[in-house]
């Protein structure tokens, strides 16, 4: 299936930042009670080892929720592992919360464009669930910025264009249903956008497909590559690993 850059709305900029962020706690919750990254554990390893700064950058963090699982296993293996959370819309309240759970986790206190990150945010960056959001030409840019800078970077999807990848986009909004009440913190606000005025479900619907049918394919990510200035400055891996019923696509590029 072709890929389509349809829109999302956590992506139009009069989206309301309250729907936005029950929508992005929604995801972080489930990446964490899922464990869904957990998989790709080794190669987010391999990336923080490159850098050799001893912490990451996270772009488009979203709720930020979605890396504290990951965080506990990391600090396993690298107790003084600092990461940074940002977004271009950040989540302030939720970005502090996630600072108060983690005390190696902050926050980059201003928004950060993913296609211009600032020289003083060294280390790996890191996408989570957002590289699809990007059109070919902006996401050649995130991966262009990368290489000038001579920073490791690495993307991480976990949906595709199959069959199954949609099916369970079309059915996320029951997912939304039975996991509103024990998102944290307790909300009667997201209660209300869910159940009584559902925009949330909706909303999740709509973008989860989308999200699938956006989402680059590996022969994609390598097109992407080729059209990059200096992209023989970096050694490029990319695949698939399993993920519950599923699959997590990765891109990790390195300086060398």
């Amino acid at each position: 299936m072709k890929r389509m850059h349809l829109f999302e709305f956590e992506d139009l900029s009069w989206f309301p930042d309250l729907i936005r962020n029950y929508m992005t706690d929604f995801l972080a919750f489930l990446a964490n009670v899922t464990k869904m990254y957990h998989p790709i554990l080794p190669i987010l390893e391999k990336g923080i080892h490159a850098s050799g700064a001893g912490h990451f950058i996270d772009l488009g963090s979203g709720s930020g929720g979605g890396l504290l699982s990951l965080n506990k296993e990391l600090l396993k293996k690298m107790p003084h592992l600092k990461i940074w959370i940002s977004d271009y819309y950040p989540n302030w309240e939720a970005f502090e919360r996630v600072k108060q759970q983690a005390t190696n986790i902050d926050y980059v206190k201003n928004p950060v464009d993913a296609r211009n990150v600032p020289d003083e945010l060294n280390g790996l960056r890191t996408m989570f669930l957002s590289f699809h959001h990007f059109k070919p030409t902006d996401a050649k840019e995130i991966l262009q910025d990368a290489i000038h800078a001579k920073s490791p970077i690495a993307i991480f999807e976990a949906q595709d264009r199959t069959l199954v990848s949609l099916l369970a986009m079309f059915f996320s909004p029951i997912t939304v249903l039975l996991t509103a009440p024990f998102i944290k913190p307790f909300s009667l606000g997201r209660l209300f956008f869910t159940y009584l005025v559902p925009i949330i479900p909706l909303a999740a619907w709509w973008d989860g497909i989308v999200s699938s049918l956006r989402t680059y394919s590996i022969p994609e990510l390598m097109e992407l590559i080729n059209d990059l200035e200096g992209a023989d400055k970096m050694t490029w891996e990319m695949g698939k690993e399993k993920s519950g019923p599923g699959f997590v696509i990765y891109l990790l590029g390195i300086p060398k």
